[in-house]
């Protein structure tokens, strides 16, 4: 079934307000909801005391209202009496303050003391409630978010570092300390910090040790909660919005699925970059994902907290289902009377009763209950590829020598070209299988080793087209520059027969045209430089100081595929084009391109499921070829459809129409 549900926290009110709740929840066709994430206090309100009484009943009577239940660890709140009595779990910020209790996820991750803890409540939930047959999944902690910058951490970053580097002559050596005199002579001289000014080198290496200790504390929860749940139940955490702490595909692989926490945050909803957002989340796991929070109107962490205008939840909503989504829900529920986030959107108010959102988020539970017997076993297949990395992420947002150079926004450039064209993309790490996609973008493949490109070139090789983009093979694994080779490094340069021999931050929009097409280049533009014979220049520059003239995008052949270097940040315009450059001569399935501003998300299985959104405050006709049927509304669509304004359609093929 497709979940559709709330953060519900019975802990936080009175028991005689439980039934309408949910009673209100089973109204608005929900039918799963998720707590504890936030009660260890209520859990164990002393240490080793334990009180499961209240979530007995609050979880036997979500089941009897026939309402699913996902239980979280609530190891992102520790209780007063825990950082009291064990000050060592306590985060310390990077100035040296130590962190109070009073907030989240205000405890020390690396603390061998806080992950014992950790664990311990969550085996015992496990075991308590793993049995209960409605329970089906369980979430560890809550958007990890934090870090600590304490000498327990820093012990243990140290022992990262030898064991990555084994001796300090190497990582002196690989990270260029020779820099402003910073070659260290002891491991216990190595810093730990996370901040600008900081030797890139270091950044890089940070980042990897946040991932690796981040994936030892959730280790942990997840090996205690596996001893007892039913093989059935499946293990998830929150990624939050940015996706930016920590390595979300390493993090993920001890994960049954991913989930996120979807805000739009202030203003209003942008379908096209959530998009671009929501197919880096499927990436994760390269398979669907489950939205465990989502915008219930609005939030108040946004200068203005303005909330979603009539149709927008709607919108929001199915552009997630469309992108891969298999649950929805709310955060929250309810709102806390005495608790930070008092203004966040709910479903209900304070007082119990529902607010206006909640008849829009009734509609859309209708909705979504119509059409789950045709989504069951479907997902988003991807057409086209787009690489993304935590490595090349963060190796150019920590220097991005141009204020406008966001690696996520240029991937979005990408996406969203492919998109209008009319194909479904899907957003993967390099490691991934790669083999039935005929073309694969690298926006930008900023760091490159051997293991990390050797399959791309065996990709190539077998057939495929992979397309880099600017600033791609410019860094070692370390995030150091190339010494042994001008960009791309590698085996990339050798097999692209060119290389990127200078870089341009562009003060304004430079003129590019050619074979591929033509636009312009803003933000950066790289001096290409061909070195081998039938290495092919498609795109050369217009007038400018140094680049009038130069080689902006070259291709050639390799094996039997084909490898391309696009070196600049391009416009919607030359993307246009380069897209119809790439159908040209790569085989490229035939699109099925929109209206301006109109969405079409195909879910398959055994049938297509189209989901069409106009956003748009503009009526739209799409042509569909074929006959179809909307199974929100029970219409036959035969070729051309008609789009409303802000609209939905979910059209599944005439002849699937009997599917129970």
């Amino acid at each position: 079934m497709i979940y559709y549900g709330a953060s519900w926290y019975p802990e936080q009110w009175p028991e005689t307000e439980w039934p309408r709740d949910l009673q209100l929840m089973r109204e608005a066709r929900m039918n799963v909801v998720r707590m504890a994430e936030f009660a260890w206090s209520r859990m164990e309100p002393r240490e080793g005391v334990y009180d499961f009484d209240w979530l007995d009943r609050a979880v036997a009577l979500a089941g009897d209202m026939g309402l699913s239940v996902v239980l979280g660890t609530p190891s992102a709140t520790p209780p007063a009496w825990l950082t009291t009595a064990y000050p060592d779990t306590l985060q310390h910020r990077q100035d040296g303050r130590v962190s109070q209790h009073g907030a989240r996820c205000h405890f020390n991750r690396c603390s061998a003391t806080y992950r014992r803890l950790a664990t311990n409540i969550a085996e015992i939930l496990a075991e308590r409630y793993a049995p209960v047959p409605h329970v089906i999944g369980w979430q560890i902690d809550n958007e990890y978010n934090s870090f600590s910058f304490d000498e327990e951490t820093r012990a243990k970053w140290q022992a990262f570092l030898r064991e990555r580097y084994r001796d300090l002559e190497t990582l002196n050596a690989r990270w260029g300390m020779a820099y402003w005199s910073q070659d260290y002579s002891d491991w216990s001289q190595i810093p730990i910090r996370m901040e600008g000014g900081v030797n890139p080198c270091h950044l890089a290496a940070f980042r990897r040790f946040l991932t690796q200790a981040t994936f030892a504390y959730q280790a942990d929860q997840v090996k205690a909660i596996r001893a007892h749940a039913r093989p059935e139940q499946f293990i998830t955490h929150n990624f939050h919005g940015d996706l930016s702490d920590g390595d979300p595909h390493a993090l993920a692989q001890d994960l049954d699925l991913a989930s996120f926490d979807y805000y739009v945050g202030g203003g209003h909803l942008d379908a096209a970059h959530e998009a671009t957002r929501l197919a880096l989340v499927r990436g994760i796991k390269r398979r669907n994902f489950w939205l465990i929070e989502t915008q219930a109107g609005s939030t108040n962490f946004a200068p203005v907290n303005n909330p979603l205008d009539p149709g927008e939840t709607r919108l929001l909503i199915w552009n997630a289902i469309g992108s891969g989504a298999d649950a929805a829900l709310y955060w929250q529920w309810r709102p806390c009377y005495g608790g930070h986030e008092q203004y966040w959107g709910t479903v209900v108010g304070a007082h119990g009763h529902p607010r206006p959102l909640y008849k829009e988020i009734a509609e859309i539970g209708a909705e979504l209950e119509a059409a789950a017997p045709w989504l069951k076993d479907t997902s988003p297949r991807g057409d086209v590829a787009i690489l993304y990395s935590d490595d090349d992420r963060w190796g150019i947002a920590h220097n991005r020598h141009h204020h406008g150079f966001d690696p996520l926004n240029h991937l979005h450039l990408y996406h969203e070209a492919l998109r209008r064209a009319g194909y479904t993309v899907d957003v993967v790490e390099p490691a991934a299988p790669l083999h039935d996609y005929p073309i694969v973008f690298a926006p930008a493949l900023h760091l490159v080793w051997d293991e990390k490109t050797r399959p791309l070139l065996d990709y190539v090789a077998a057939g495929g087209h992979l397309v880099l983009g600017a600033r791609s093979g410019w860094k070692t694994i370390d995030n150091a520059l190339l010494t042994d080779a001008v960009a791309p490094g590698s085996a990339l340069g050798a097999a692209l027969g060119a290389t990127s021999w200078e870089y341009y931050p562009l003060e304004a929009p430079l003129p590019v045209s050619g074979e591929a097409g033509q636009g312009a280049a803003t933000i950066w533009a790289e001096w290409l430089r061909p070195e081998a014979d039938d290495t092919e220049v498609v795109l050369r520059y217009g007038d400018h100081p140094w680049l009038t003239g130069q080689p902006a995008m070259v291709t050639r052949p390799h094996g039997r595929g084909r490898i391309s270097y696009l070196g600049v940040w391009p416009d919607d315009a030359l993307l246009n084009d380069l897209v119809g450059w790439l159908r040209r001569v790569s085989p490229l399935p035939e699109p099925t391109p929109m209206p301006a501003g109109v969405f079409l998300h195909r879910r398959k299985g055994t049938d297509e499921v189209r989901i069409l959104l106009n956003p748009t405050s503009d009526e739209a006709t799409v042509n569909i070829p074929g006959t179809w049927r909307n199974v929100l509304t029970g219409a036959t669509v035969t070729d051309d459809l008609s789009l409303s304004p802000r609209c939905v359609v979910v059209l599944v093929p005439e002849r699937s129409t009997q599917r129970p």
